[in-house]
């Protein structure tokens, strides 16, 4: 009966001690890189086998109001904390963090691959998502209304393609908000008259992308890994992890994880431009 009880006691401290071993955290936030840190976390567990990671999107505004209310450890952004974000962490005493940035992305403008305008300058962007130019013709097309796809305002992308493209002029009033890149994907793949943007990652054979110059037409450029890695392509943007100073020693395996050779070489496989 002795033997069975210390033999119960160890089991329990080896099960305690296994359970004490178990890493677990989560990360959320914006969706242009949901699918890069879902493969890095895919990775990244075959090889920590007592790591549990979950990856969830939203937009990189969710990401940080997730990481100021607990509800995340990191918040992945496709865009920098802003000022209003910097001042509700200081007021939940979160003031100590770390920004990384852990991979590009080539914002990448997309139409219906009907569409036979494939270029377009940055003043005609600027003037299609502003709503200032509202017909296909008026850069080159057929006869036909665009119809302007955006991210909606929780998103990363939607404040840097405001902040990089637009000059910081507002969206059309007609932009129809989408909830997710996704959605932008099969909008402009299955509406005619469709303009939208997307990260680099998400490009496929439904949907045709523009080239875009930003010297008034002078150069084009389309948006591939090639030319975001050097900076040809004039829409690069980095996308960062943030997480807390306080929880470092849990979440800095998988960054560095991130930030190695390996690491870089599923970003690139993903379809995302490596930082080195």
């Amino acid at each position: 009966m002795k033997k069975l009880i210390v033999a119960f006691a160890i089991f329990l401290t080896i099960t305690e001690f296994v359970q004490a071993q178990k890493i677990e955290f989560k990360i959320k936030g914006s969706d242009t890189y949901l699918p890069l840190s879902q493969k890095e976390a895919e990775e990244y567990m075959k090889i920590n086998t007592n790591t549990s990671i979950t990856v969830s999107g939203g937009g990189s505004g969710v990401g940080f109001s997730s990481l100021i209310d607990g509800s995340t450890d990191i918040a992945q952004a496709s865009r920098k904390i802003e000022a209003s974000e910097k001042h509700k962490m200081q007021k939940e005493g979160k003031s100590d963090f770390k920004e990384i940035i852990v991979a590009y992305d080539a914002l990448s403008v997309i139409v219906n691959p009907t569409n036979k305008v494939s270029k377009l300058t940055r003043e005609q962007l600027k003037g299609i998502f502003t709503g200032k130019i509202k017909n296909w013709k008026e850069v080159g097309g057929d006869d036909l209304n665009i119809v302007v796809y955006s991210r909606e305002t929780s998103s990363g992308t939607y404040v840097f393609f405001k902040e990089h493209v637009l000059n910081n002029k507002n969206y059309a009033i007609t932009a129809l908000m989408m909830p997710a890149t996704e959605a932008i994907v099969q909008s402009v793949s299955q509406t005619k008259g469709a303009i939208g943007y997307i990260g680099l990652a998400y490009l496929d054979k439904t949907i045709k992308a523009i080239e875009v110059s930003y010297d008034k037409g002078k150069t084009y450029f389309s948006p591939s890994e090639e030319t975001a890695k050097n900076k040809t392509y004039p829409i690069i943007r980095p996308l960062y992890y943030y997480y807390l100073n306080s929880i470092e020693s849990k979440v800095k395996p998988f960054v560095d994880f991130i930030l190695s050779d390996e690491g870089q070489k599923i970003v690139f496989k993903e379809g995302y431009v490596p930082i080195k």
